[in-house]
């Protein structure tokens, strides 16, 4: 695992333990974004009009085969903020209507349902499953605890971002379709860092991020929809693909791929990235990665003297959080573990937790385990 670091731009005086928050890019797939980026500016009106949609089409081709589905059920989107905005805003939600949720979604976009909440009147709400997370099963009933015949749709993270959790999403959609539920998945941490295959899982909904476990660069993610839900959806951006004069294969592709001029390499370059994985057997990188996380997760919990998130190690892949001791003042240990340490790994608050959070991808080594254990000790 250790020969991947090579490729790798970041700063080697770093030990950098947190590729969750906003991904690193490889060398190589770096090099092919930055040509795209060259190409755009030598003839910007052939490529942004002549173009455009051979390039997006064969990118979003190469997506799907990656994602297990066909490509007229994808749009390329920045990040899966704007994915679950443009669902959030296109579903018709009331006085009345609820949207069923956990207390482990990523605080962006609660707050895109607790925004929208406000404006048209209908519940949003967190159902609390408590650590530690056991069996599937389990899991499913305790949120099936917040439905109601008002329940409209279901906002479900398949890998938290607080608490790093493989969430059993597959099970939830497949329950909630017998139950006429609609359910929207937040992805943005499961390409690239589980086998994904969106279509298997059954979510009406799926948006997630590329630039991060795919290694992508940074405002590459998609939104997928299932055909039979896709005339739900409505152009966040309308433009010229709203009438459009040329309508191509899908409406849904039409509304939501031409938002006007706008840098699209990183979306050219996610097939790059895709090629960049599979010729380095990243099946092989994400095992040794999780062995890798299951160490840290064992460590981290002995020296802190707290419990496991984790009925057993199933539950995280190549993330993993673990309790901090009750008093421990958490800007003070983040600030030290970087300013000291040159650590950068988050430090974070959980409902009345405290968690630090470790990410493992190819270029870490058992070594920035050892090291982040050293300061550790130091500091607490």
């Amino acid at each position: 695992m250790n020969n991947l670091k090579r490729y790798f731009l970041l700063d080697r005086r770093v030990t950098f333990l947190n590729h969750g928050s906003f991904g690193a890019t490889p060398a190589p797939v770096f090099r092919v974004y930055q040509q795209w980026q060259r190409e755009l500016e030598r003839q910007p009106v052939a490529f942004l009009g002549r173009r455009y949609s051979e390039l997006m089409a064969a990118a979003r081709q190469s997506l799907a085969a990656y994602l297990g589905t066909q490509a007229e059920n994808l749009v390329y989107v920045t990040n899966v903020t704007v994915a679950v905005n443009i669902v959030a805003r296109s579903l018709e939600l009331g006085a009345g209507d609820e949207v069923l949720a956990t207390n482990h979604e990523y605080g962006a976009c609660d707050r895109v349902w607790r925004f929208l909440a406000r404006k048209r009147g209908f519940t949003y709400i967190n159902q609390p499953i408590p650590p530690p997370l056991t069996t599937e099963a389990d899991f499913v009933e305790r949120l099936w605890l917040g439905v109601t015949p008002r329940t409209r749709l279901i906002f479900l993270s398949h890998i938290t971002s607080p608490t790093a959790a493989i969430f059993p999403v597959g099970e939830v959609c497949r329950r909630a379709r017998r139950e006429g539920i609609l359910t929207l998945v937040d992805g943005a941490h499961a390409p690239g860092q589980i086998p994904l295959d969106v279509e298997a899982i059954g979510a009406d909904f799926y948006g997630a991020n590329l630039h991060k476990w795919l290694c992508a660069p940074k405002g590459a993610g998609f939104l997928y929809a299932r055909p039979e839900v896709q005339d739900l959806l409505e152009p966040l951006i309308v433009s010229w693909g709203y009438e459009a004069e040329v309508p191509g294969a899908s409406r849904f592709v039409d509304y939501h791929e031409y938002q006007g001029t706008r840098d699209i390499a990183a979306f050219l370059s996610v097939p790059e990235a895709i090629c960049f994985q599979q010729s380095h057997d990243w099946d092989s990188v994400r095992r040794a990665c999780h062995d890798l996380a299951c160490q840290a997760e064992r460590r981290m919990r002995a020296l802190c003297g707290q419990p496991s998130l984790y009925g057993n190690d199933s539950w995280f892949g190549q993330m993993v959080s673990v309790r901090l001791p009750e008093e421990t003042d958490i800007d003070a240990l983040k600030a030290a573990l970087y300013d000291k340490f040159y650590i950068e790994v988050p430090v974070i608050r959980w409902n009345d937790l405290k968690l630090i959070r470790v990410s493992l991808q190819g270029y870490n080594s058992y070594r920035d385990v050892n090291d982040l254990l050293g300061a550790l000790r130091q500091v607490l």
